[in-house]
């Protein structure tokens, strides 16, 4: 079983980062801060009491989210790296584009689901193949982090999985973890969702 990382609040730093991991992630929440609203205009956010819509025959406005603007410039601006953004792909209600950098790539993919029994399924299911490390609270209605770094997380009947396997061990402007950068890019993508 993985450590457990608390995010008391939306958009808070891991505890458990090094004190010059902990600058950096402040430095990065409070960009995303700033960022939220321009991010969050892309789907009116209201507050609802209705069941999450089951997986469709086409992708989501939330799930093609992940590979258009704002949250394109949000990532790139978070991150201090341009990305070209590959053309989005939907097979399965897996919705999926890979960010291509100069020296690495990432991948987002959003999972549309029809129940909660299916999310949770599908959630331990990335779980146990790629390595439930680290168990983030406060990001979606759980979260993970895998062995590789990589993120995962669980919200209404969608699973985000922000995959930076793909990227070298230290990356961005100013340089942090892959790992890092996949938490920040979950909590961008999150940021995006409120309300949805």
């Amino acid at each position: 079983m993985g450590t457990t990382a608390t995010l008391t609040s939306p958009r808070r730093c891991p505890r458990s980062l090094r004190p010059s991991a902990q600058h950096r992630c402040f430095l990065a929440v409070l960009l995303i801060a700033l960022l939220a609203t321009a991010c969050s205009s892309g789907v009116a956010a209201s507050p609802t009491t209705e069941a999450p819509l089951p997986a469709g025959p086409t992708p989501s406005k939330i799930a093609t989210q992940i590979c258009r603007s704002p949250a394109i410039q949000d990532i790139e601006t978070t991150v201090g790296v341009a990305a070209s953004i590959s053309t989005p792909t939907w097979a399965d209600h897996l919705y999926s584009c890979t960010y291509r950098y100069p020296n690495g790539s990432m991948v987002l993919s959003v999972k549309e689901l029809s129940s909660w029994t299916q999310t949770k399924a599908y959630f331990e299911q990335l779980g146990r193949q790629m390595g439930d490390a680290r168990i983030l609270r406060g990001l979606g209605q759980a979260a993970f982090q895998t062995t590789d770094g990589s993120m995962v997380v669980r919200k209404d009947w969608k699973v985000l999985l922000v995959d930076t396997a793909g990227l070298p061990s230290q990356f961005g402007q100013p340089p942090t973890s892959s790992g890092e950068v996949a938490v920040t890019v979950a909590d961008v993508i999150l940021g995006c969702w409120d309300g949805d």
